[in-house]
């Protein structure tokens, strides 16, 4: 009897917990995808029993119901009507899973998003400019060569343009167009504008504005002041540091003490956060204007008002709050380095200041306890909160299981250790956060140490193993450095963990199953996971998803793939990726991988009817897994004694959304083994 497409519609509907209760509905060729608000209020239990439904599974925050081919559609248009919810596609349903985090974890989670695909550029050229200025700090003739202006070209150019770089990215994951990202990213370290990493220094604002002293042109007045005194100085000069001239847009009409439309003609070099903000802004007016001005025009007016809109907020609004905080922060930093408990307190608040791309300004504390005739306290400081930031990374990179993670942090730590920290704050700390956090307190124990035996350098600018070479105590300077680092790497190896996997005391995965031991190490499962990939999750003997003994699986309802008769009782993660679902029972799982990837491992037949008999699951719910881990354990004898089938389902759940589906892997077959691609 044909299905009452109607009736199917009105009992899931029913039994979702109303229409507030859903967030967003969608579907796929066999599959209502929906998001729901409160799982609590949905009925599992019926609306797997409802006529039509053929199974029901959540993944990525979604509630997958199993309708069918040729059949999903007519009853995704019947819950449209009974709900009075407008039609939705697949990447609305993900959009509005992922939003259902919380507000950090999504403001975190974007800031990783942003930085993965530039990791290579920042890590190679943080190494790189690490290993130049510490040469040229050693070796003053090589400072002056042609070798090392080409060399400092080459290793600054990610840094001098990073708001470029980020802006592009920025662009790509909040889904606008990325040359206009571009477009934003380059303004704000425009040419016409004082280099941002300039703007507390008092020779460069008078020399790129050309302001007059004394009614003279300031190279004139250098000039003069040399000839009088050679051991003159712009840091000795007891000038202070002249407002940064700006650009009155409307006049000089004042909201109290801030002129309206006034912008500080300064760039944003070194500086991250209010390029995502600016770009993130970008996005949600671009999006906007496509909604809303006729396709006729679109093609000119969008780009036009987008870029317009933008540039104005970001100069006007973002870039003021900026550098208003510059300013809070410097002052604040003056005050508090003159104290051992502010100098602990800066220790562990440095790296914030670098996230917001706020810690160039600090040379003009240092340049001035220098040009009063002391040493450079500051230096010590700076250089705690940098080294924490190696050995925390040192540790992920050490402790880490998946070599994705190991090739960026190895380097990135050696680039920290040297005095550049963006490869490892952005690439690996402050993405995995715990790090951060160890590197944090590990600044603050560094910091506190420098200033009870009162560290100092002789000059600035270099921070980390380099700066041996202003220090004015090499065995305290060493202390400082095993203190912050070492706490920083200890912290993070106790605190940090990149899976939740039980360990030998060798640190291998080791799982009992009744007499048998199964043992998987890190170095045995070393093989990359290529990406569009999957590989053999079981030990056995595949055979195709069409010859798997249950008529749902058979019929590529839940997707296609293979089934494996399996020869051990063990299930490995079939590529790196994140565990979507775990069944109550323990027989099933599933996994999102990499291009979206969605896959399911059903172990046996009806096993589910066992209640968790023969099965021992070593993930949960969000876990991230690597290729290779361990997923779970079961009992193939057990579950023959049961009566049910050990065919094990291995199904890409989403396979529809991949004209090139391919299956690979037929026959007997070892894990690791090349499954199928997309």
């Amino acid at each position: 009897m044909a299905l009452d497409y109607s009736k199917c519609a009105k009992e899931i509907y029913e039994n979702l917990g109303g229409r507030e209760n859903i967030v967003q509905a969608a579907h796929c060729a066999t599959r209502l995808r929906l998001v729901i608000a409160d799982n609590t209020k949905i009925n599992k239990k019926v609306l797997e029993d409802i006529d039509g439904v053929k199974g029901m599974f959540e993944s990525n925050g979604q509630l997958q119901l199993i309708i069918g081919t040729g059949t999903v559609n007519k009853v995704y248009d019947e819950l449209l009507k009974v709900s009075g919810m407008t039609a939705a596609t697949k990447d609305d349903v993900k959009a509005a899973a992922a939003s259902k985090a919380p507000a950090w974890k999504r403001a975190l989670k974007s800031i990783g998003d942003v930085f993965v695909p530039i990791l290579p550029a920042i890590v190679a050229s943080g190494l790189m400019m690490g290993i130049v200025e510490a040469l040229g700090k050693a070796i003053p003739a090589f400072q002056g060569s042609a070798w090392f202006s080409f060399l400092d070209m080459i290793a600054n150019t990610a840094f001098a343009f990073l708001p470029v770089i980020v802006a592009i990215s920025a662009a790509r994951v909040f889904g606008g167009n990325i040359f206009l990202g571009a477009v934003i990213g380059l303004m704000m370290v425009h040419g016409a504008l004082l280099n941002g990493w300039n703007v507390a220094s008092i020779e460069n604002i008078y020399k790129f504005f050309m302001i007059p002293i004394n009614g003279m042109n300031p190279y004139v007045y250098e000039a003069q002041q040399l000839a009088a005194n050679p051991a003159w100085s712009w840091a000795n000069s007891g000038l202070t540091i002249p407002a940064i001239p700006g650009w009155d847009l409307f006049g000089t009409i004042k909201i109290g003490g801030y002129t309206l439309g006034s912008i500080a003609r300064h760039g944003y070099q070194g500086h991250v956060i209010p390029v995502i903000i600016a770009v993130w802004l970008m996005c949600k007016i671009e999006k906007w204007l496509h909604k809303h001005v006729p396709e006729m025009v679109d093609l000119f007016v969008v780009p036009l008002v987008t870029v317009f809109v933008t540039a104005l907020a970001t100069f006007v609004v973002i870039g003021p709050v900026f550098a208003n905080l510059e300013t809070w922060v410097l002052e604040g930093a003056r005050w508090l380095v003159q104290l051992p408990v502010g100098a602990t307190l800066m220790g562990a608040l440095y790296p914030l200041t670098v996230v917001m791309g706020l810690h160039h300004m600090y040379n003009v504390i240092e340049s001035g306890m220098l040009a009063s005739g002391g040493l450079n306290t500051w230096m010590p400081i700076a250089t705690a909160a940098n080294f924490a930031q190696f050995g925390a990374c040192l540790a992920v990179g050490i402790k880490a299981k998946k070599m994705k993670t190991k090739t960026v942090a190895v380097p990135s730590s050696l680039s920290a250790a040297l005095g550049i920290t963006e490869p490892a704050i952005f690439g690996v700390n402050f993405r995995f956060m715990n790090p951060f956090l160890c590197a944090m307190a590990g600044g603050a124990l560094g910091a506190a140490f420098g200033a009870v035996v009162k560290l100092g350098a002789t000059a600035y600018g270099v921070t980390g193993i380099p700066g041996y070479l202003t220090i004015n105590n090499y065995g305290l300077y060493t202390l400082l450095l095993l203190i912050s680092g070492g706490a920083a790497f200890v912290l993070t190896w106790i605190f940090w963990k990149e899976d939740k996997d039980e360990s030998d005391e060798n640190g291998n995965e080791k799982v009992k199953e009744d007499k048998k031991e199964i043992v998987e190490t890190a170095e045995e499962k070393e093989e990359v996971s290529e990406e569009g990939v999957a590989y053999i999750p079981v030990k056995g003997k595949a055979i195709s998803y069409e010859e798997i003994p249950d008529e749902t699986f058979a019929a590529g309802i839940l997707g296609q793939g293979i089934g494996v008769v399996p020869k051990e009782g063990a299930v490995y993660a079939p590529f790196d990726g994140e565990i979507s679902s775990v069944a109550e029972t323990g027989h099933a799982i599933g996994i999102t991988g990499n291009k979206d990837m969605e896959l399911l491992i059903h172990v046996g037949i009806d096993t589910v009817k066992m209640n968790g008999d023969g099965f021992l699951v070593k993930v949960k719910d969000g876990d991230k897994v690597v290729k290779g881990q361990l997923l779970m354990t079961f009992d193939i004898e057990k579950i023959k004694a049961a009566g049910f089938d050990t065919t094990t389902a291995v199904l890409l759940t989403n396979s529809d959304d991949y004209p090139d589906f391919k299956i690979l892997g037929i026959g007997d077959v070892e894990v690791g083994n090349k499954m199928f691609e997309i």
